[in-house]
């Protein structure tokens, strides 16, 4: 697609192209319905500009997705000689996907609807939460949500899942024994007891960039790394719209790097720049916190403190970030996670001024931004997982699998 329609972010026009290959009647029915998404509302005329598919291809998608609810006639556009073009956009209800995060602070479930709005949300703040406890936590609160009546158990698509990559393994701080359970879970049985929908399970990371990727900024900007600071530090990156995995799948594993630092006694970046190494950093400067929020409410002296924790997070996340800048080239860096925006902000802006000083020795610097989706990224990028899966374009699309 050479000329994608002003009303199509660049960032997305790949994924816009309709195809003649095999299956193809899936993937075009695919983009035509992420080119109403992202377009929307959009004439049946701009929807084959963009996909260069033909009028009579578009005129039978748009009635399939019309029948399954997927879409809306949004009103006729006026203004031009002729019987006035009906518009389509997204039926919000049209379908549902669930997504739950876990990691060692919290779990929280949320509700998706097709245009990527959360209907709904439930978290608990809880450390170091073992199966059976996430497991009854999901099926109460997602039976609490169905119970109200506003989102249909029929029209659920599936369950997204995102967790750290070694929960049980990498050890944190007051971290209890028996959190290794985790190493031996099988995570799509733990949710038996839902309603019956596929399970689809992904790092944390991950999913965070993913959800970016789809509903968040990176609609328009498609390459770009995610820095997601919760616990732990992880990363996610996606080039030209598509998520980049490695030759293991573990890309992005920034938190792992080793450092070194006068001041502190550390051996990896997520021993620094965490949730976890600021908590611990708060409670030796005599500040004990309980969760992210309490951050916001520091008297004097905790907000010195934080300040600290601040400063030394930007010198140590500069050099990775330059580094990322240089190797990968991204059009920006985004900041999520647990962490409050306004903190996000202020270690962003540390960040940059302390890349800033190398601009005369690198070629170019990815800015450091906070994301759009920030303290439920996961939870949302997780839920995204199912609409990807059976709803939304992607190379996966025109490959059989070895499930198939």
């Amino acid at each position: 697609m050479s000329n994608p329609s002003p009303s199509i972010p660049a960032a997305v026009g790949a994924s816009l192209s309709g195809t003649n290959l095999e299956r193809a009647g899936d993937h075009n029915q695919r983009v035509t319905l992420q080119a109403i998404r992202v377009g929307g509302p959009i004439t049946r005329a701009e929807l084959a500009e963009i996909t260069g598919l033909t009028a009579p291809a578009i005129a039978n998608i748009t009635k399939r997705l019309l029948a399954e609810g997927l879409i809306l006639e949004a009103g006729r556009l006026l203004g031009q000689r002729g019987q006035p073009a009906m518009k389509l956009a997204i039926n919000p209800d049209g379908c549902f996907s669930v997504g739950l995060n876990i990691d060692r602070d919290h779990v929280t479930l949320v509700v998706l609807d097709l245009l990527g709005q959360v209907r709904a949300r439930a978290t608990r703040e809880v450390d170091f939460a073992l199966p059976d406890e996430v497991a009854e936590f999901a099926r109460v609160e997602l039976s609490a949500i169905l119970a109200k009546g506003a989102i249909k158990a029929k029209r659920l698509v599936g369950l997204g899942v995102a967790l750290p990559d070694d929960l049980g393994r990498v050890h944190l701080p007051h971290q209890p024994d028996n959190y290794a359970i985790w190493n031996q879970t099988d995570i799509p049985s733990l949710f038996d007891g839902l309603p019956s929908l596929p399970v689809f399970v992904e790092n944390d990371a991950t999913a965070a960039a993913l959800g970016e990727a789809q509903f968040g900024l990176g609609l328009r900007h498609p390459s770009f790394f995610y820095l997601l600071v919760s616990r732990g530090l992880g990363g996610g990156l996606v080039l030209d719209g598509q998520y980049f995995r490695g030759a293991e799948g573990r890309s992005g594993e920034i938190g792992f790097l080793p450092v070194r630092h006068p001041s502190i006694k550390v051996g990896r970046l997520e021993d620094a720049v965490s949730l976890s190494a600021l908590f611990g950093h708060m409670a030796g400067r005599g500040h004990r916190l309980v969760q992210p929020d309490d951050l916001l409410s520091l008297d004097a002296g905790g907000q010195a403190a934080l300040k600290d924790w601040i400063g030394l997070s930007a010198e140590l996340l500069a050099g990775p970030m330059l580094s990322i800048s240089c190797l990968i080239n991204p059009q920006a860096i985004f900041i999520g996670g647990r962490l409050p925006a306004p903190l996000v902000d202020e270690l962003a802006a540390a960040t940059n001024e302390r890349m800033a000083a190398e601009r005369g020795q690198v070629p170019i610097l990815a800015p450091l931004r906070r994301a759009a989706m920030a303290a439920d990224a996961p939870a949302v990028g997780a839920a995204i997982l199912p609409f990807n899966q059976r709803l939304l374009p992607g190379r996966s699309v025109l490959m059989k699998t070895a499930e198939e």
